[in-house]
């Protein structure tokens, strides 16, 4: 009988009323020690899922199922426009004002395939009410204006001045996209959707094709929101300690009251399945400066299961991890041991999001001809599989995987309330059972007694691969034309639309322009928006104290509930490592889980690391201390984690990797190599604005110097001289400068140590830690020492080119650091900055999708960004202008609370107790002290708009102060600066 009570929300059980809801179920989920609603809206046909547990960090999503006809991007302009304003908060932007009036710790929209959703996660109740009004009343009543529309999707404008003005395409969305579709990987993933479901709604592009964006109306917008949009379509989500009964009457009050059940028509059909194989090619656009020769990617993609079947979703996450999971797993090794390819192809792997679940693999960088072979290596492993028989080490470690990371708790990438709503969206949306989803137990036991059976696995897999027809032998293409050819499309195409404007559409063009230009100028009152206050922001700052005992420095132990699973976290000095081989230290780490010991080969390590841990990895750092100069620290951190019972197992392959690690695999090195070098390049344009940001702030500092050095444009250089250098097969040298770098790294006197876990899992520590610390090799130099590096004088002024249709641009200049009295007034000033100028500057009037500035208190550098830019010179004059806005004084003490508000929910973001530990121990480990963390809080919250006001004066009032500058764009554009009227002259290299 089932005892356990849920004491958030006591007397309610199955079949009770609650309002107008009925609750249909109730779970209790032990796993995670939280409790599952299941709830209808008697009147509206609404669903609500609420799961309720001790966590203070409660989460609200809403999610409708969008299905686009067509690739304009309707569902993603729509979710950028309801945001735009709404009828009980008709304000320009209550999505980006509540940002800086709230305390949450995640805000956000998302677009798919098939559905839109809108989250948030706080740890404040007032703020949590507050945000769902917002939230609400931007998704059920929103304004959907036209100007808005205009803004955020697509319009028409003049570009230039005089009698002959050019017209051109802006929108948010619209140059957003154009962003995407230069990403190989994103290119590849909507292809192959495309030719996968050629009947469904996944034909098209959910986020919209560029080419297709400017045909969408605001007619088209606004209908597909009525349909779309109603609470018959909605599916509410809510997580954590609050009480379930508030949040349905809210949302009944606010919304579900004002609506009848419809029919919205909008669940998607299964895709027709096909009765023979199919081919396809799709190009993507490649730069003219690299060799195409190599830069093709191809798979085989086939369609798997419905995704309302939860156990055939179970078996084929299991197949996925056997094939694929590791550098052991047959599929893998196969392909990545064929040396057509660098590492497997954007895409690869079990896609659950879809109606019909997909499952794709195959290699990228490969020449033309290579995709016959690569099909040929994919159905033999599969074949061999099929008759021959899957090892049951195999199956073990990928159930393994499963039960680690479902109940494993953590905030990353997104709040864990968050995660779990992600989880369940795509089979919930299709008519899935949430509940089978987040609580694995009778799909696990009915696998488990399959298994037993005769050849369960091998029989799938040939139902799912070796004689399903429903499959695509699919080739990527770089085009290096591409992007020249789709320019001069879009060229001809608007002067084919100037040529047919009458005085009156020109005239509506300017008008717009000038409506939208006051529009953005204007200032708002705000005051209609909810918000908290400064005495709502707790004053103290999150601290985990290490756990005095057994573990005596360099070994601090943290006992904290950590719901089963240990975390053992290291820190090794890298400050004495040769100049010369600093540049490898990344690529060291990237190699010490993959490459194998002495011991054990490669693939064996990595099948023991996925049999008895939840990962085990290694990072280089380069941080700036506090306690003392402000001198550079680098250090590698290493983690491993895993469930109390494989302790032993965890310590025994550290012990190994510390003390045997081996380099003398070189086809296997050499594979690695290829492999790093391909994960960097695909990154490029993805964290475009991060890497430029590393690019301008490299010579302020050694620590600036070495986070480039280590991870920024200048690392995949550094691996691409390696690549180049070993490619004739001599990898010696190489493999014996890892190796020094390993021996400088492990030894016993450069070594700090974390332990996190509950009592009994420290006490069973205490022997294998002892045993690894006493094999680590004696003597060495202390590597926690400032590195030997030189750092440039002078600071850049430069163009990096790439395959890209956007731009990224930085701009860095150096204040003061952490400890200084300005330090709180520089963090208010970036939120300022980016909340009231460039949001307005480069988002709205530029078009781009973000523009921000960052203050990085720990180097003391101030530095502005823009992410998917249409402009590089504009864009630049914005940076320059920002000092003459936060001189000014031109906003309120409001202002100045709200900014505070961002910054604090920044410093409050909590963690659970395993990761809120391992931050702890690195805090300490740079000399970041509680009492220094909670001074400069307190500083802040005692913040006005005088003090922020002369604060800025000191930093931002001298013109001649060094600034340093750096763009990642495309050659054209970057060219197009220098040749430009703008006499700034940039420092042209090629990323």
């Amino acid at each position: 009988m089932q005892t356990e009570q849920d004491t958030n929300n006591p007397g309610l059980t199955a079949g009770s009323r609650v309002g107008g809801y009925t609750v249909n179920k109730i779970t209790h989920l032990k796993d995670i020690h939280a409790w599952l609603y299941q709830l209808a809206h008697d009147k509206s046909g609404t669903r609500h899922i609420h799961i309720s547990n001790a966590d203070r960090e409660n989460t609200f999503g809403v999610a409708f199922k969008t299905v686009p006809e067509d690739s304009t991007g309707v569902a993603h302009i729509l979710e950028h426009t309801v945001l735009c304003g709404s009828a009980r908060f008709p304000v320009r932007d209550p999505f980006f004002s509540m940002l800086k009036r709230s305390l949450s710790t995640f805000m956000n929209a998302f677009t798919a395939s098939d559905w839109t959703m809108y989250p948030f996660s706080t740890q404040n109740r007032k703020d949590f009410y507050n945000l769902m009004d917002v939230y609400l009343d931007a998704a059920f009543f929103p304004n959907i204006d036209e100007l808005s529309f205009k803004q955020e999707g697509h319009r028409l404008d003049f570009d230039g001045d005089g009698k002959n003005p050019k017209l051109v395409y802006k929108g948010v969305v619209y140059n957003e996209m154009k962003g995407a579709m230069s990403s190989p990987d994103q290119v590849m993933a909507r292809s192959l959707l495309n030719a996968l479901y050629p009947d469904t709604t996944y034909r098209n592009n959910s986020g919209g094709d560029p080419a297709e964006i400017p045909t969408l109306t605001h007619a088209q917008l606004k209908a597909f929101h009525a349909r779309h949009y109603h609470p018959s379509n909605a599916y509410f989500y809510t997580y954590g300690n609050l009480p379930l009964a508030d949040h349905l009457a809210f949302i009944e009050k606010r919304v579900l009251a004002r609506f009848t059940r419809i029919d919205p028509k909008t669940d998607v059909p299964q895709q027709p399945r096909w009765t023979t194989p199919r081919t396809a090619t799709y190009a993507y656009p490649l730069d003219r400066n690299e060799d195409p020769i190599k830069k093709y990617q191809a798979c085989v993609a086939w369609l798997l299961t419905d995704i309302q079947d939860t156990f055939e979703m179970l078996v084929a996450a299991v197949i996925e991890q056997v094939l694929i999971g590791n550098a052991a797993s047959p599929l893998r090794k196969a392909l990545m041991d064929s040396q057509l390819g660098t590492a497997l192809a954007d895409g690869t792997g079990f896609e659950a999001e879809n109606r019909d679940t997909m499952f794709a693999v195959g290699l990228k960088d490969v020449t033309e001809t290579d995709a016959p072979a690569i099909e040929t290596i994919i159905f033999d492993v599969l074949k061999r599989l099929a008759d021959g028989g899957i090892d049951p080490e195999l199956v073990e470690s990928a159930i393994h995987q499963i039960e680690f990371h479902r109940k494993e708790i953590t905030n990353s990438p997104y709040p864990y309330g968050i995660k779990l709503l992600i989880s369940i969206t795509a089979s919930w949306l299709h008519g899935g059972d949430p509940e089978r989803i987040l609580q694995l137990d009778a799909d696990l036991e009915r696998l488990r007694q399959a298994l037993s059976g005769d050849r369960f696995l091998e029989t799938k897999i040939r139902e799912y691969f070796l004689d399903n027809p429903h499959r695509v032998r699919f080739t990527l293409v770089p085009d290096q034309e591409m992007a020249e050819k789709e320019r001069q499309r879009v060229e001809s195409e608007l002067a084919e639309r100037l040529s047919h404007l009458k005085e009156n559409d020109r005239t509506r063009i300017r008008s717009d322009a000038a409506a939208l230009e006051k529009l953005q100028e204007a200032h708002e009152d705000l005051t209609r928006l909810p918000t908290l206050e400064r005495t709502d922001i707790p004053p103290a700052v999150a601290s985990v104290a290490f756990t005095p005992g057994v573990f005596q420095p360099p070994v601090w132990a943290y006992d904290q509930p950590t719901s089963g699973i240990f975390y053992f976290t290291g820190g090794l000095g890298a400050g004495t490592i040769d100049n010369h081989l600093l540049p490898l230290v990344p690529f060291f780490c990237y190699c010490a889980s993959k490459m194998g010991t002495s011991a054990c080969d490669y693939a064996r390590v990595a099948r023991r690391i996925d049999l008895y841990t939840g990962g085990v990895g290694f990072s280089a750092n380069a941080r700036t201390r506090f306690d003392d100069n402000g001198d550079c620290l680098p250090f590698v951190s290493f983690t491993g984690k895993c469930l109390n019972r494989n302790l032993d197992h965890l310590f025994a392959i550290i012990h190994e990797l510390a003390t045997q690690l081996d380099f003398a695999d070189h086809p296997r090195l050499r594979q690695l190599i290829l492999e790093y070098r391909a994960g960097l390049e695909a990154a490029v344009v993805h964290n475009g604005h991060r890497l430029a940001i590393s690019l301008s702030a490299r010579n302020f500092s050694a620590a600036n110097h070495l986070q480039e050095l280590w991870g920024g444009v200048h690392q995949l250089h550094a691996i691409k001289q390696v690549a180049s250098e070993t490619a004739k097969g001599d990898l010696s040298h190489l493999a014996a400068d890892l190796k020094a770098i390993g021996r400088r790294l492990f030894c016993r006197g450069n070594i700090e140590l974390a332990l996190i876990g509950e009592t009994e899992m420290l006490a069973h520590a205490e022997t294998p830690m002892g045993n690894l610390t006493g094999a680590l090799a004696a003597g060495g130099k202390p590597g926690f020492v400032s590195p030997p590096v030189t750092v440039p004088k002078g600071l850049p002024t430069e163009g990096w080119s790439t395959s890209t249709a956007v731009s990224f641009v930085a701009q860095t200049f150096a204040t003061v650091r952490l400890s200084h009295p300005d330090s709180p007034a520089l963090a208010v000033m970036a939120k300022i900055l980016r909340s009231l100028y460039l949001h307005r500057e480069i988002r709205e009037k530029g078009g781009a999708y973000g523009g921000f500035a960052l203050y990085n208190a720990e180097d003391g550098l101030f530095s502005f960004g823009s992410y998917r830019d249409p402009h590089i010179e504009n864009t630049l004059r914005v940076y320059d202008g920002a000092a003459d806005f936060i001189c000014s004084g031109d906003y309120a003490e409001e202002d100045v609370k709200e900014a505070i508000l961002q910054v604090c929910s920044e410093i409050d973001k909590p963690d659970p107790p395993g990761p809120a530990s391992r931050k702890a121990f690195f805090r300490r480990m740079i000399g970041l002290s509680d009492e220094t963390r909670l001074a400069n809080k307190q500083n802040l919250l005692e913040l006005d708009k005088k003090t922020v006001v002369a604060a800025a004066e000191r930093y931002f009032s001298d013109r001649a102060i060094p600034k340093a500058v750096a763009v990642i764009s495309s050659r054209d554009r970057l060219e197009a600066v220098n040749n430009g009227p703008g006499n700034r002259q940039l420092h042209l290299h090629t990323v």
